[in-house]
Formats: C-alpha cells, sequence, structure tokens
C-alpha cells in the first residue's frame, strides 16, 4: 500500500480506519488528523490498494469518489456484492443531489463534500461507529422484532418477509429496526436520522429518502407493502389500510 508510515498496532479509540485517497497532501491531513483523534489508520492510493486493504477488515472507509483507477461508488458496489459491509464515508467533490442518491444508493453510509473540514470528518466517523452493530451480550438478548410477516432478529441479524431471507446492509437494517420498534406509528424524517445515524448535529434528511427506497425494494417485493410514505412527515411501517390482516408470525 501506500501508505506514508506503517499503521499503528492499536489504537486509543480501538478502531481502525482504511482511507483511500489518491491526493497525497489531503491524504496526509487525514493520516494526520485520524491518528490524533485516536484512530488506527491505513491507507491506500486506488482502488487495487483498497481492495487489499479491505482484507485487513478496518472498522471504517474514507473513501475518495474519483480514484485514478475506479470509481469509489463502483467499487462499494463491488464490495457489496462480494459481501463486504464495512461501513463507507465517501469523500466526494460532486456535490448534486443525483450523485448523493447514487452514492448513498451504491452503498455508502455517508458522504462528506470537498473541500471539507476536518472535524466534520471526525464527527461522521464517530456517528458511523457509534451505529455499529456490536453483537449482544448474553445478558442482553433481544426478542425478536415482529409485524405481519416480517421479523427481524437483532442478536443474529437475520431478517425475514414471509419466511424469506432478506440480505441487508447494515444501514438498512439499523432503518428497518428503528422502523418495527415503532410500528403504526408515523416517524418524522429528523427523528429517524437521529435514530439511525446519530447525528450530533444537522444532517441532511435525504439520506432517510434513500436508504427507505432501497429497503422497500427488498421489504416490499412480498405484499402487502409495509413501509408507507406520510408526505411532509416522514415514514410509517403498517398494513395498508384497506382492511389486510396481519400474517401470523
Amino acid at each position: 500500500m501506500s501508505d506514508q508510515s506503517p499503521p499503528p498496532r492499536t489504537s486509543a479509540t480501538g478502531h481502525t480506519v482504511l482511507v483511500v485517497e489518491d491526493d497525497p497532501s489531503i491524504r496526509a491531513l487525514l493520516i494526520s488528523a485520524l491518528g490524533a483523534a485516536g484512530y488506527a489508520v491505513a491507507v491506500a492510493a486506488n482502488g487495487q490498494e483498497a481492495k487489499a486493504g479491505v482484507d485487513r477488515r478496518p472498522d471504517l472507509i474514507v473513501l475518495d469518489v474519483m480514484l485514478p483507477d475506479t470509481d469509489g461508488f463502483r467499487l462499494v458496489r463491488e464490495l457489496r456484492s462480494l459481501g463486504t459491509y464495512t461501513p463507507v464515508l465517501f469523500l466526494t467533490a460532486r456535490d448534486g443531489v443525483e450523485d448523493r442518491i447514487i452514492g448513498l444508493s451504491s452503498g455508502g453510509d455517508d458522504y462528506v463534500t470537498k473541500p471539507f473540514h476536518v472535524q466534520e470528518v471526525l464527527l461522521r466517523i464517530r456517528a458511523i461507529l457509534r451505529r455499529g452493530t456490536a453483537p449482544a451480550s448474553r445478558l442482553d438478548v433481544r426478542p425478536p422484532l415482529r409485524y405481519a410477516d416480517l421479523t427481524l432478529d437483532e442478536n443474529t441479524h437475520d431478517v425475514q418477509r414471509a419466511g424469506r431471507p432478506l440480505k441487508l446492509s447494515p444501514t438498512e437494517f439499523r432503518l428497518l429496526a428503528c422502523l418495527l420498534s415503532h410500528p403504526e406509528r408515523v416517524l418524522e424524517k429528523s427523528e429517524i436520522l437521529q435514530q439511525v445515524w446519530h447525528y450530533d448535529f444537522s444532517g441532511d434528511t435525504r439520506i432517510v429518502d434513500t436508504y427507505v427506497k432501497n429497503l422497500r425494494r427488498k421489504v416490499d417485493c412480498e405484499r402487502p407493502a409495509l413501509i408507507h410514505t406520510v408526505r411532509g412527515v416522514g415514514y410509517c411501517l403498517r398494513l395498508p389500510r384497506d382492511g389486510t390482516k396481519a400474517a401470523a408470525p
């Protein structure tokens, strides 16, 4: 890899961040800031090096969208298709709405536009890692969440709809768990943003729209549809208001 110094063996936070950035000055800035914040840091300058870095199982990837040998969005889609769900924070100079939607739809967890403030990058990294899915301890075993024919087990991270397993990304899993924890209640987008993304600052609620759209493709391919939009407010997990009864769990 093209790291400027060997990554430390340990970190104060216990987390390792893989920085994928081809610009040496930005790469050095991130290495310095992350190291000072207590993270172990590994680096890569292109997509090929990033794939090798992912094999070392970092806790999070900070990924530049414009790499010399690939597109960051394409790289994440490839990783997700191979079953790698390491959280990804995109760094991008593309600040258009469509670009953000493409990035999040490809499997990214969040994004920061260039030029960026290092403190914002650190805040978003902390937010992503805080919503990480640590396995429950033996004293913290939670009963499965159920509604209609939908079941989500937070202990095993299994999700089923009508007995069919659903393959969700970590963020999709947290979003569905949020909706299932409040069945038939309308959740405002800002509330979902806080519960799922754990933002300590103002966040863009369009990320919620993007992830709900992705989640619907997987959950509501079975009928009846369960995820509903309440215009001007947010989203609700419920059966359609047509007299449809909940299926037995």
